[in-house]
């Protein structure tokens, strides 16, 4: 016969209990508390932080220290260090569950083929260059952010659930450092990179295609075109980025979408002139190239501040244009350089650089024509020579549609799971900066999303994006990814 239970032991048992579920309540509500109290919602649990965060976070400051010098931030195309972060992001790829390999561009692939193989892939790419004395998140963010997200889904087992093959790409070379060509990377896969790229040369006479051999990549002309993906094996191209403008910081939210990439014209300025004596030419009989520059640098500053006091309705330009232009229109002098340099002597030459950019391609060529014209009138009136070359142009990327709404719809349930609140609309964007964006949009439909940095300030070691605003645009990227499946 069994023995009837002590109650006094059943009652101690039962208050033992008590306190050990009052104990895991405790443990239980402190990090909600703690996220409410930092404006995030109740259910980060299922934000997977350690991952797209605290994890996300660690590999950026990680990649970060890669850099061919001990000083400062630089990895141009190719170099030791770039080298060594491309095996570092092939191993966190593969951490990531993907099939892994780098092309014969220094590309790192990334790819998972989801449930259906044969159907067109996503792409998601940023770069894994910098510029010199660079910060740490230009680029970089954009990689990581999509390996956490694919991380996050193979560790929930729902990676190979996706309907259509992902694949990630850190591209080679997008700012062009080395050899003074951009997208080195990005535009061999879309397959307009032309082959005499292969023969161009830095500063010490490397080639690229010898840049290249020297880590044991054989490039030729006929497999750099090999390289060029199938435009019907590719069903769009997403990338995020660092907005490198103040815009998101001033509106107080973390994401923002990109609606297009300013359209590109560098100009060559040459300023010829009569070389003389500083101090024995009379001002009256000078031909000064300086002055004369001066007054065109001035002339495209005004230009571009008010293009409607400049621009006519005619065969150049229309009304609709000057307005677009109002919004998206800035222009550079980036360089000046003068001969012969000496602060006793008239220069003979003055040689400057403009850098026009605009989201209407047709309101940027009306910029040139008008800004062109000016200025030949005031060197003619200086009796000074001048000629304009055309060093670079870049047509304006807009954004595919279909693409950006279900980017837009991501952003919007990101700011809305973190906070816990219902954001405004999620700001739109214009990007004034290049990206690869711009080359891949000649392959296949593009979409991008900004990321929020401190100040607006980039290429620089001053860039930051807070750690919460790494997890952002980590959750934005895995709900965009849910999408497919």
């Amino acid at each position: 016969m069994a023995s009837q239970p002590n109650l006094s032991h059943l009652r101690s048992i039962f208050a033992i209990s008590i306190v050990h579920l009052s104990v895991l309540s405790l443990f239980l509500l402190v990090p909600i508390v703690l996220a409410s109290s930092n404006g995030l919602s109740e259910d980060t649990e299922f934000l997977h932080s350690e991952i797209l965060r605290d994890e996300a976070v660690a590999r950026l400051t990680e990649l970060g220290k890669v850099s061919d010098s001990e000083e400062f931030l630089v990895r141009t195309f190719q170099s030791q260090a770039s080298v060594r972060a491309e095996n570092l992001i092939r191993r966190w790829m593969e951490d990531a569950g993907l099939q892994t390999w780098i092309d014969q561009m220094g590309n790192v692939h990334g790819r998972c083929e989801g449930l259906y193989p044969n159907e067109k892939a996503l792409l998601i790419g940023s770069h894994l260059d910098t510029v010199i004395d660079a910060g740490m998140f230009d680029g970089a963010l954009g990689i990581l952010t999509a390996l956490s997200a694919l991380k996050v889904l193979n560790i929930k087992g729902t990676l190979g659930k996706l309907k259509r093959p992902v694949e990630v790409i850190a591209f080679s070379d997008e700012e062009g450092v080395r050899f003074q060509s951009t997208f080195l990377g990005s535009a061999a896969i879309a397959g307009v990179l032309p082959v005499s790229t292969l023969h161009v040369h830095d500063k010490s006479g490397v080639t690229v295609q010898g840049a290249l051999r020297n880590n044991s990549i054989d490039i030729t002309e006929d497999n750099l075109l090999q390289l060029k993906y199938d435009p019907e094996s590719v069903w769009g191209y997403v990338e995020l980025h660092i907005e490198q403008g103040p815009v998101l910081e001033t509106a107080g939210l973390p994401l923002g979408l990109v609606k297009g990439i300013a359209g590109q014209t560098r100009l060559k300025v040459t300023v010829k002139g009569t070389q003389g004596h500083a101090g024995t030419v009379p001002m009256k009989m000078r031909q000064d190239p300086m002055a004369a520059s001066a007054e065109l640098i001035l002339l495209l500053e005004s230009l571009c501040k008010r293009p409607e006091d400049y621009l006519f309705y005619d065969g150049h330009c229309t009304s609709s244009e000057v307005q677009s232009l109002a919004g998206s229109l800035v222009c550079t002098v980036g360089e000046i350089s003068t001969w012969p340099s000496a602060s006793n002597v008239i220069p003979g030459q003055v040689t400057f650089t403009v850098d026009i950019r605009a989201l209407d391609d047709l309101g940027r060529e009306a910029i040139i024509y008008e800004l062109s014209n000016r200025m030949y009138q005031i060197c003619d009136k200086r009796s000074v020579l001048c000629l304009i070359e055309r060093k670079h142009d870049a047509n304006a990327v807009v954004c595919d549609s279909e693409l950006s709404s279900k980017l837009n719809s991501a952003a919007y349930a990101a700011v809305k799971r973190l906070s816990g609140e219902n954001p405004d609309n999620v700001p739109i964007l214009m990007s004034g900066a290049g990206h690869d964006a711009m080359a891949m949009s000649r392959l296949t439909k593009v979409a991008m999303l900004f990321v929020r940095c401190r100040g607006g300030v980039s290429h620089s070691p001053a860039e930051h994006v807070s750690e919460n605003d790494v997890w952002a645009a980590g959750v934005a990227v895995l709900a965009f990814l849910e999408t497919l499946m």
